[in-house]
């Protein structure tokens, strides 16, 4: 279990605010920040990591003590194993992929991590470049692997796909998930895209205004239970599955997730990331592909 108490002084959108935060998270999930500008979600995963001090609070991983003000009890960012991605992806502009692998690895580790990590992100045949020839999706990439050479426990990812197209974006969605399951980590993800929340996320924590102000699984958070009568748009498919003879399709439609019943006819040629029209038919909703 992941205790989290903090207290910090901040800036806000509006002037002061107060990030008061008291959550209890399991180890080995992923758990999405979610909420607008200046909620105070980058300022917890810097106070996290320890490359930001809370003014007063505690931070229990497991039975190890991270922070605790009351005691004077502080680890260093190197202490606390946690792999941070940040935005700007931070490689060193000098090294090659492998070397930006090689470099993050700390001594006492494994060192065949490196290579499971070039084949795992399919890195083998940019490995010998520099970054300023990749593209973001392939820094991104990079970034993800060198995060995870050093073997967290925990891994912070703030807003690590927001700069990416769809494709490539689903892509790494992908590559996240299996190394999050692979590697056994306990993951904190900043997300401001509702698709990619429900897609990761086994739990979803909103902040306003540096306070939780709801928690939930994403269909907790995000599916409207009230949606009635007759509707037609367009949407985007984030999950599909089969459930005795019919098929659910949870579906993006702007800042609402929905779960369509449909039948196998409907979903056979639909995929992850999908265009969708859902209408109504005698009140029955229909789900087709755009083309």
């Amino acid at each position: 279990m992941i205790n989290i108490q903090i207290q910090k002084q901040l800036d806000g959108p509006e002037g002061p605010m107060l990030l008061d935060l008291n959550l209890q998270v399991p180890m080995g999930q992923l758990i999405t920040l979610y909420g607008p500008s200046g909620a105070g979600k980058t300022t917890t995963l810097k106070i996290l990591s320890g490359l930001m001090q809370a003014e007063t609070g505690k931070i229990m991983v497991a039975d190890s003590t991270w922070l605790d003000t009351s005691e004077k009890i502080c680890l260093k960012p190197q202490d606390r194993e946690i792999g941070y991605v940040f935005q700007d992806y931070a490689l060193f502009p000098n090294m090659s992929v492998r070397q930006n692998l090689k470099f993050a690895q700390p001594k006492d580790k494994d060192s065949g991590i490196v290579q499971e990590l070039i084949q795992i992100m399919e890195l083998e045949n940019i490995q010998d470049r520099k970054p300023d020839t990749l593209s973001g999706g392939q820094q991104q990439r990079v970034a993800l692997a060198r995060a995870l050479v050093q073997q967290p426990k925990i891994l912070l990812l703030d807003e690590p796909l927001s700069a990416l197209d769809l494709k490539i974006r689903l892509k790494l969605q992908d590559y996240l998930l299996q190394v999050h399951r692979k590697y056994g980590l306990t993951t904190f993800l900043i997300s401001h895209d509702i698709g990619e929340i429900h897609r990761l996320s086994d739990w979803v924590v909103v902040l306003e205004e540096g306070s939780v102000v709801r928690q939930g699984s994403p269909s907790e958070i995000f599916i409207n239970q009230n949606l009635s009568g007759k509707f037609k748009f367009k949407g985007e498919v984030l999950h599909i599955e089969k459930n005795e003879v019919v098929y659910i399709v949870t579906v993006l439609v702007h800042n609402e997730v929905v779960k369509i019943i449909a039948q196998e006819s409907e979903v056979k040629n639909l995929g992850i990331g999908d265009a969708v029209i859902v209408a109504s038919k005698a009140f029955n909703p229909i789900i087709y592909k755009v083309s």
